[in-house]
């Protein structure tokens, strides 16, 4: 078994265990490799004969990614590149999934505002992971009973403003148009980008431009900085209360193909990170990061892009410290 001082930063070898030839791991996260008794016995030999060539088994973490939700959140401080420190900001908690009526969508976002009502009454700003974009309408519906309506940036290769979908008002494609006919949007304060795709009518799009939305395709975002943008949008929200939701599938498949809707031509993760981080300086009130779907995610590459751009939302909050 390899013994490795995080004290003293010395290594100990005891062999009792490798004359079985098992393999062993270390709490550091190196590897012994089965069969390496031997190269160990040729590492320790005083005797000038056995000199010679010799292998050295030992790797990286062979295991899964380390770390996980309890062990982040003992992290005393947690910084990105940009030097910000939000577990040292704020008290940061996941507290788990909200439990939702899956049976019956219209009571689930019943459920979901109700308990969206007592996270905001305590002054708690709540980032959201999903799941379908339908979501964001009860959750706006919360915050509008709290700030009134609220400016949006939402990123998408959709624009989620079908008046009916499937016959259904209320739905992932339906977010949108329902949570500006109830007041929840201020709509001359929405900007969507990353919009493509053939699956919505132009009427549908027509409709979002006379509400007052500003509406930024994928192909005007082609080969170039969000930095601009972004410092419009921030002019363009000013002070008052700003609501972000992104919808995995507004970045381009070759960065999240473990979506339901993906779309080609779409932004790259440099991009979304671009306008993330851009949201700095904004009155952010919530935000979620939603339509990641496992089951399509085959090397994992969607969750672990959606993991980080949540802790970068987390990054932009007002109040957080820059190291």
């Amino acid at each position: 078994m390899l013994i490795l001082s995080r004290r003293y930063h010395f290594i100990t070898w005891r062999l009792e265990g490798l004359e079985r030839g098992i393999g062993f791991y270390s709490r550091t996260g190196l590897a012994l490799i089965r069969g390496m008794k031997s190269a160990l016995r040729r590492c320790l030999s005083t005797s000038s004969r056995h000199a010679g060539k010799y292998n050295e088994p030992l790797s990286g973490n062979a295991i899964p990614r380390s770390g996980g939700i309890a062990s982040m959140m003992r992290l005393p401080v947690q910084t990105d590149t940009q030097g910000a420190s939000p577990f040292d900001s704020f008290q940061v908690a996941d507290i788990g999934d909200i439990n939702f009526n899956f049976c019956n969508l219209q009571k689930a976002c019943e459920d979901i505002r109700n308990q969206y009502r007592k996270l905001i009454s305590n002054a708690c700003i709540p980032l959201t992971l999903g799941g379908d974009h339908t979501i964001s309408y009860p959750i706006l519906q919360a915050m509008k009973e709290r700030y009134g309506p609220v400016g949006m940036v939402h990123i998408d290769a959709h624009s989620d403003t079908l008046d009916t979908q499937l016959g259904e008002k209320i739905a992932h494609g339906t977010t949108f148009r329902r949570a500006v006919e109830e007041g929840c949007l201020d709509p001359h304060r929405v900007i969507q980008i990353g919009l493509r795709g053939s699956t919505y009518a132009l009427e549908d799009l027509n409709w979002a431009k006379k509400q007052g939305f500003r509406m930024v395709t994928a192909e005007e975002c082609w080969h170039k900085s969000l930095t601009p943008l972004m410092a419009e949008v921030r002019d363009m929200m000013g002070d008052r209360p700003v609501y972000v939701s992104f919808d995995i599938d507004g970045l381009d498949p070759a960065f999240a193909p473990g979506t339901g809707v993906p779309e080609i031509g779409g932004l790259t993760s440099i991009q979304g990170l671009e306008i993330i981080r851009g949201c700095r300086g904004l009155n952010v009130i919530g935000g979620d990061l939603v339509e990641v779907t496992p089951a399509l995610d085959t090397n994992g590459a969607t969750s672990g892009t959606a993991a980080h751009f949540l802790f970068e939302m987390l990054c932009v909050l007002p109040g957080v410290k820059y190291l």
